[in-house]
């Protein structure tokens, strides 16, 4: 069943008049659906479908820091849409998508608990972290929700952290490893591969005649992987293709923006236009400027051979 999606309490309640099902329920902005994410929506929907509820998330849109710290708010490791995605992947029933905006940040913890919790989704369970904060100041945590659930008649469950290497699985953690070119830890945390999503570009044809053809990606993502050559996986027309992907400025051909160029293994239909997804498997090194585009293209050629003994040695089947 494809996931529910509503933006409002008022329009919860109208969605599920009919069955008015209980829900369990957890909380949270879900920036990436990592492994710790997927582990308590995996809860959420365990204890749902065992007592016939309705398996719900709670989140908001935009990020509660780009209302109350705009200056200081994290870039997004993924756009609304593919974090409601991968929750429904996840088998996850609804999704609340409350608009985060001064009112809503001006709510005490009851009031918030009362709106939406208790009155619209009529939470039976939440599912939280143990570093969930909520209402006007973050003045809620784990224990005065565990407080308003006993008056209110849900139950709190606190679900423990995950780990990779040692380091506790976050959203922020992601991003640090993003922004070092670390694709392979990013992969590792979120339990698959980090992705770009949007749109073919016309690029400025340079790469097509003078070193190897490539799709040009142009993304509303606000995070990409720090600048360099992957090995990656494009997927285009519904098709997945193995790749190799430049994220940069072209110092070659002096650019000045940063693109993002995929050279697709076995393709050679000539796109300028289309839905656009990379997903990043692997960084094979610094991108650098070369004497010209012969250098240039000698080096690609390698990279290309580089990606390509990469996915020869380390099938899907086992990285995922």
């Amino acid at each position: 069943m494809a996931l529910a999606i509503v933006h409002s309490p008022e329009e919860w309640v109208e969605r599920f008049r009919a069955q008015r099902k209980p829900a369990a329920v957890t909380i949270g902005n879900f920036d990436g659906v990592h492994l710790g994410h997927q582990l308590i929506l995996r809860r959420v929907m365990d204890r749902a479908r065992n007592a016939g509820w309705i398996g719900a998330v709670l989140t908001f849109y935009p990020h509660p820091a780009r209302v109350l710290r705009p200056d200081a708010a994290p870039g997004l490791l993924e756009t609304l849409v593919q974090r409601l995605a991968a929750i429904g992947a996840l088998g996850v029933d609804a999704a609340l998508v409350a608009r985060f905006d001064a009112d809503l940040a001006k709510l005490e913890p009851e009031a918030f608990v009362r709106r939406f919790l208790v009155e619209a989704m009529r939470a039976q369970a939440v599912l939280i972290g143990g570093n969930f904060r909520f209402g006007h100041r973050q003045a809620g945590d784990a224990h005065l929700l565990a407080d308003l659930g006993r008056r209110f008649g849900f139950e709190v469950e606190i679900v423990p952290p995950v780990t990779a290497n040692g380091v506790v699985i976050s959203s922020t953690a992601i991003r640090n490893a993003l922004r070092d070119g670390k694709v392979e830890e990013v992969r590792q945390m979120m339990g698959r591969p980090f992705a770009l999503e949007g749109k073919i570009q016309t690029g400025t044809g340079q790469g097509r005649k003078f070193v190897v053809p490539t799709l040009n990606l142009a993304t509303e993502q606000e995070l990409l992987p720090r600048t360099g050559v992957y090995a990656t996986e494009a997927v285009v027309a519904g098709k997945t293709y193995r790749a190799a992907t430049n994220v940069g400025m072209r110092p070659t051909f002096d650019g000045k923006h940063t693109t993002i160029e995929s050279h697709l293994f076995e393709f050679s239909d000539d796109l300028t236009s289309g839905d656009l997804e990379i997903r990043f498997w692997a960084r094979l090194r610094d991108e650098r400027k070369f004497s010209g585009p012969a250098e240039l293209r000698e080096q690609i050629l390698r990279d290309i051979e580089k990606a390509k003994d990469f996915f020869r040695t380390s099938p899907l089947e086992s990285l995922t």
